[in-house]
This record gives C-alpha cells, structure tokens and sequence, in this order.
C-alpha cells in the first residue's frame, strides 16, 4: 500500500491534498504529521468519510525534533507544509527554529523511511517587497525573517536531493497567497470585508497581489512532481497569471457573490495612523484584528510574482479567477454570507 505523509498537513493546504491524492488514486493512505490536531472546520464530508474508512490517520509530530514515526507501507511521497508563517503574530527567532530544523529533520526522516519525493511548500517571501515582476531566475532578497527562513529551508531540501541525485526527486513551490475554503486569512478577509461593505481602499486598487487557488495549487504540486521532477529538481513560482489587483480581487468577488458594492478610498495615511493606535491595544486585550500595521503596510505593497516555469511548460490551469472564487462559494457559502 502506498502513503504519502504529510507533515504540518492538518490545515487548510494539507487537508485539500489529502483529499485531491485520495479523490486521483495517487496514493491509498495518508499520514497526517502534524503538531496540531485535523482541523474538522477546514475539512469537507468527503475527507471525513476518508477519515472514518483509516485512509486518513494521523499522528503528534514537533517537526523542530527528532520525528520518530513509524513507516506505514511504502513511502511514496512526503509533503512538507509544516512552518510558522502567519504574519505578524511571531518573533524572528521562531520563524527560524521551526522552518529550519523542520526541514532538516523532514529530510533525515525521508532517508530513513527510504522515500526518494518530497514536495516542499516554501513562499513568495524569500523574493522580498517589490513593484517590479519576479520569476523563479529572480534573485530572493528577504526583508523579513519568516522570508529568510523559507529561502534557507529550500537550500536543506536541496541539498538532500543532491545526495542521490539519480533517484531522488524534488518539488519547490513558492505560492502567492493560497486561497479557498478554510483559507481563514487575508483572501477570505476581503471576501467577507467587500459582501458585507467594509472595504475600501487605500490608495490601492493597482496593487498587485500574486495568489492561487487552494485546488489549483494541489494540482499543480502533482503536476511537477510527476510529469517534470524526473529531469531536474523543480522550483516554481505559484500564482494567476498575471496575480490580479486589488480591484480585480474586489470586483470579481461581487461578480461571483452577485452584488453591487460601493467602495470608497480612504487615504492610506489615515488607516496607517489609526493601526498604530488601535494595534497596541488590541494586543494587550489578546484581541486579532485585521488593520494591524504590518497588515497595513503589506496591503499597499504589490507582490508581482510572474510564474513563469508554468507559462514556459505549458502547465494548463483549471480555473480561471472567476471560476476558482465560484468553486470556493460553492464549497463553503459561510465564508461568502452577509
């Protein structure tokens, strides 16, 4: 029996790939190696009838220690989605900790499971703010730990893949934000700031912010591995071509809701003043509000991310933008009520 284990695979991302390699017959059992437990919010009836029927088990893994984890099968396939990677919310020193001794001990027990795939997820992060586009030849200049971390971890997977170069095969993705249902961030945020009409822009609207769908991204991270991993390590940049802007967030969200929506312009510097006022207070009250500065300064800052490996090897996408919001809305309607 083939697995894939997958370690931080309790969330959003891990929880939609269990699904899409159980729904293709990839692989007959998953291993869910996380430190915290499934999320049943974040999991649809058909991965729970997974769950119930043992094809999804799960097992208390700290990926910053040694995984001691028994091998279920023949290990075909890990995935490491575990990382720290909210921000703000974390001091530097544990965006390192996690995302490198995780990928160092991934790596150690991949050899001693004998598994020759591993697929990593690392960020658009490593690439740093920029207006100007960046492809996978880009030089990576993080400005920020979370960035430097995941750049880092790329070079430990890196380097277990050129150890048996022959054998091994190896997928980096750096995704824009990853977006559907269970997503609770940013993208979801918008969704529900612009149907129940308090959104607005700060001077923004030509923003652009790189970002795929949760299933595009599944399918894509099985599509390098398996039709382009064969001939070389494979790094690639994950996102709608071109990432849409602000605006074309905002109107196909109502295109898709079927709305109307006035939304107003407020100057940045007004908002920006306000987070720094609000922010300290929110934090004493251990209270997570979505104007915080960080949050601020990122939302006027475009990530022009191009993914060009995709465009160069003809990958085919399966949704447009309108199509992947509809599909999102159809799977989970709470996140889209007024």
């Amino acid at each position: 029996m083939e697995t894939a284990v997958i370690f931080g695979g309790s969330g959003f991302i891990g929880s939609h790939f269990s699904q899409y390699l159980l729904d293709n017959d990839i692989v007959q059992h998953i291993v869910i190696a996380d430190i915290a437990p499934l999320d049943k919010d974040r999991i649809t009836e058909l991965y729970s009838s997974y769950v119930t029927q043992g094809k999804i088990t799960f097992h208390h893994i700290d990926v910053r220690k040694e995984i001691l984890l028994p091998a279920e099968g023949t290990i075909s396939l890990i995935a490491n989605f575990a990382a720290i990677h909210r921000e703000p919310g974390h001091e530097a020193s544990e965006y390192y900790e996690t995302n490198l001794l995780g990928a160092e001990n991934v790596c150690t027990w991949a050899d001693s499971s004998g598994c020759e795939n591993i697929i990593f997820t690392s960020s658009i992060a490593p690439y740093g703010p920029s207006e100007l586009a960046r492809d996978e030849e880009s030089l990576p200049v993080p400005a920020t730990a979370y960035g430097g971390s995941k750049l880092a971890a790329e070079k430990i997977h890196q380097t277990w893949q050129a150890e048996d170069k022959a054998n091994r095969k190896l997928v980096i993705v750096r995704p824009g934000v990853v977006f559907g249902a269970g997503e609770g961030g940013n993208v979801t945020r918008l969704v529900k700031a612009t149907v129940n009409r308090y959104f607005f822009y700060m001077g923004n609207k030509n923003t652009r912010k790189a970002g795929t769908y949760v299933k595009e991204l599944c399918n894509a991270m099985w599509w390098a591995l398996d039709k382009k991993a064969q001939e070389a390590p494979v790094l690639f940049n994950m996102s709608m071509n071109p990432g849409p802007t602000i605006e074309e967030y905002v109107d196909t969200v109502c295109e898709v809701a079927e709305i109307k929506r006035f939304v107003p312009n407020v100057p940045y510097s007004l908002m920006y003043m306000a987070s720094l006022i609000i922010d300290p207070i929110t934090k004493i009250a251990g209270i997570d509000q979505p104007i915080s500065p960080v949050r601020m300064r990122k939302l006027v800052k475009s990530n022009n991310i191009i993914p060009q490996y995709l465009a160069d090897n003809s990958y085919v996408y399966l949704y447009t933008f309108k199509q992947a919001l509809a599909d999102w809305r159809k799977d989970n309607k709470k996140d889209w009520a007024e």
